[in-house]
């Protein structure tokens, strides 16, 4: 971020799992400048069975990450009308999707949640629709900072009241039915504040799909507390470790987007490439031009030539899953994917 914002940098990284799902329905994609004002993530999680639900996810981030994009060219302008933005770019992806079904019939029903946190320097807007959590980990603690557009939420209120036992709660058959959507008809709710969270050093955001609450959130607050030392890249990887540990066989897709809030440079220690997944991560990386492998502890910068485009990757494979750690810049942008190779999944 800028200099003027003294100053708060982010370290960012997104990841997808699929679970005991047979397809990828979830969608995430994060775009942080290095030197950047503006940094936003974009994340769906799909729903509408077969390929619908996949269509939709990547229709929302679409739509909604090329708008966004569009706004950025003005710092104080995209900020002042921040809530409108965030609002109308949520309206034309749910118009995108009743497009889309217009035309392909088949697909009605398909939809997506929708969370997308935006950052200006310190400054963190997001507009949420949905049940796709946004937390903020601070001081040890975990937040909910958005609305849960689920009838959860209505739930737990009458547990509250002592209406329901919390047994009875936990396993209501309506508890993850959606209140709010983006499924093409009016959105009947949308999460999008127009002041803003001041972000402080050490302060860590995630942003999910509800895949990633089949940890419980003290499990969650308790996995970061233990990591956040570590870069959001390996804080994403142990998420997903401990969702597969579960070894639940209804574990939903899971995607995520870890934002470290910190000052000055963030730097990564080196990692190597394994042979097993070259493949993977060359097609991966197909548009970079930066060697594989590269020991990001030592930046080209210091031996005056320009920052590597990818600092590190990384790849593991056990079984038939692929896992690919992906750094851009020493500063920007990480990815991790986990995926099953589908000739392989079990039943």
């Amino acid at each position: 971020m800028s200099a003027a914002d003294q100053t708060l940098t982010y370290d960012v990284a997104t990841a997808l799992a699929q679970g005991q799902r047979d397809q990828q329905e979830d969608a995430v994609i994060a775009d942080f400048p290095l030197d950047g004002d503006i940094g936003f993530a974009v994340l769906a999680d799909g729903m509408g069975g077969h390929a619908a639900g996949d269509i939709a996810s990547k229709i929302v981030v679409t739509e909604v990450f090329s708008e966004l994009k569009l706004q950025t060219g003005t710092v104080d302008s995209f900020e002042a009308n921040m809530a409108d933005i965030l609002k109308e770019a949520t309206k034309t992806a749910n118009d995108c999707v009743r497009l889309h079904t217009e035309h392909h019939p088949a697909s009605k029903g398909m939809g997506a949640t929708l969370v997308a946190p935006v950052l200006v320097g310190d400054r963190l807007y997001w507009v949420s629709v949905g049940d796709s959590p946004l937390f903020l980990f601070r001081d040890g603690k975990l937040l909910q900072l958005n609305e849960d557009h689920s009838l959860a939420g209505q739930i737990e209120l009458l547990v509250s009241k002592g209406l329901m036992d919390q047994q009875t709660a936990e396993n209501h058959p309506d508890r993850h039915c959606l209140t709010s959507v983006l499924i093409g008809d009016q959105i009947a709710r949308i999460d999008c504040p127009r002041k803003p969270l001041t972000l402080q050093e050490g302060d860590i955001v995630v942003a999910a799909s509800d895949g990633i609450q089949f940890l419980e959130d003290v499990e969650i607050e308790g996995l970061i507390g233990e990591k956040a030392h570590l870069s959001s890249a390996e804080i994403a990887r142990y998420l997903i470790a401990a969702l597969e540990a579960l070894d639940d066989p209804h574990q939903d897709n899971t995607s995520l987007c870890v934002i470290k809030a910190g000052i000055g440079d963030t730097r990564f220690a080196p990692v190597h490439i394994t042979s097993d997944a070259s493949d993977a991560i060359n097609s991966l990386m197909a548009a970079q031009t930066a060697e594989p492998g590269s020991d990001a502890s030592e930046p080209d910068a210091v031996n005056g030539t320009d920052m590597p485009q990818i600092a590190a990757t990384e790849s593991t494979m056990r079984g038939n899953k692929i896992t690919v750690v992906a750094r851009k810049t020493l500063q920007g942008l990480s990815l991790l994917y986990s995926f099953r190779r589908p000739s392989e999944r079990s039943a």
